[in-house]
């Protein structure tokens, strides 16, 4: 297994403790019973969370699962406000959600570069006694501690953000087609399980625009229940605009595998049947024309579905024009 590519995380984020607000009073040579003159705290520092389009993966914070901040300073005479704890930022890739562990209440999402979200919020400076003079109390002898920080466990969950998904089962020939389509360069093998970790791929379409793809691990029967890369795997198609299907020319039964396929997706996420789905059958280098019709009449499925070949190019330039299409739509 692809050791670099991580896509959950589980950190220990802690914020600052705000500084205490000072009870000073102005002294000097001339005044030996001057006013309140307290500062306020600093705040603790926050951890945030920051989009970077750079990053692909979790893998950096697998090694650094605590995450802290500092406090801030208290305040001093003169009025003076208490420097501010210094936060931490945690740079995550674009399609990154933030959970609560116990609860799995989303705290947030990010989905765009330098984007940012405040995890955990540092603690209020106090106020210092400046804050408290009043006609009735001319020098009051207190002021706010400051607030204490937080501590929380939080989970970090990467779903991949691409245009297109590839689905099918293992061995379908997803990362042949992807190899084809665009400069990446997934491993690629006659047996199932050649991918175990999203690839993408951005694919040059006609007037030097462009879109995303994802060959993403194969679906087994299951897959919705955990079994094989199981959730791993669903996750990561939850995104995307467009579904892919892919299943070769020389499956027992076309017709039940994309069935299978649907099923588990739906068992995922029920939304998942709203996305715009397209079928194309692989392989297709093998058939003959006489072939091709025969199943052809045999297809009972519910989208629309074309013969392609990654090895032959056979309506490739096409299949990339309907999926243009329909993200255009």
């Amino acid at each position: 297994m692809n050791q670099n590519f991580i896509d959950y995380v589980k950190i220990c984020c802690r914020s600052g403790n705000g500084g205490a607000g000072s009870h000073s009073f102005f002294r000097d040579n001339l005044n030996a019973k001057g006013g309140p003159d307290g500062g306020d705290g600093g705040a603790g520092g926050s951890v945030v969370l920051r989009g970077n389009a750079q990053l692909w993966t979790l893998l950096h914070l697998k090694y650094k699962r605590h995450v802290y901040c500092d406090n801030g300073a208290n305040g001093t005479k003169m009025n003076c406000t208490g420097k501010s704890g210094k936060g931490q930022i945690v740079e995550v890739p674009l399609g990154t959600l933030a959970k609560d562990p116990e609860t799995g209440e989303i705290i947030g999402e990010v989905t765009e570069d330098g984007q940012e979200i405040i995890l955990v919020k540092g603690g209020r400076g106090g106020l210092g006694n400046t804050h408290f003079k009043s006609p009735t109390n001319q020098s009051p002898k207190y002021a706010q501690p400051g607030e204490p920080g937080r501590e929380a466990w939080i989970i970090l969950e990467l779903k991949v953000l691409a245009d297109v998904g590839l689905v099918g089962f293992p061995n379908a020939g997803k990362s042949t087609l992807l190899s084809v389509v665009s400069a990446a360069k997934p491993e690629i093998g006659d047996y199932a399980f050649t991918t175990i970790t999203p690839n993408l791929g951005i694919v040059n379409y006609r007037d030097y625009r462009s879109f995303v793809m994802a060959d993403i691990p194969g679906i087994i029967e299951g897959a919705s229940e955990g079994r094989g890369l199981g959730h791993r795997f669903l996750r990561h198609i939850e995104r995307n605009a467009v579904l892919l299907f892919l299943i070769p020319a020389d499956s027992e039964d076309i017709n039940k595998e994309y069935q299978i396929l649907l099923s588990e997706l739906e068992k995922f996420n029920k939304e998942m049947l709203y996305k715009d789905r397209f079928l194309a059958i692989s392989k297709a280098d093998m058939l003959d024309e006489e072939l091709e019709k025969a199943i052809t009449k045999e297809m009972k499925v519910d989208c629309e579905y074309m013969f392609i070949s990654s090895v032959t190019n056979k309506n490739i330039p096409q299949l990339k024009d309907k999926l243009w299409a329909m993200m255009s739509d």
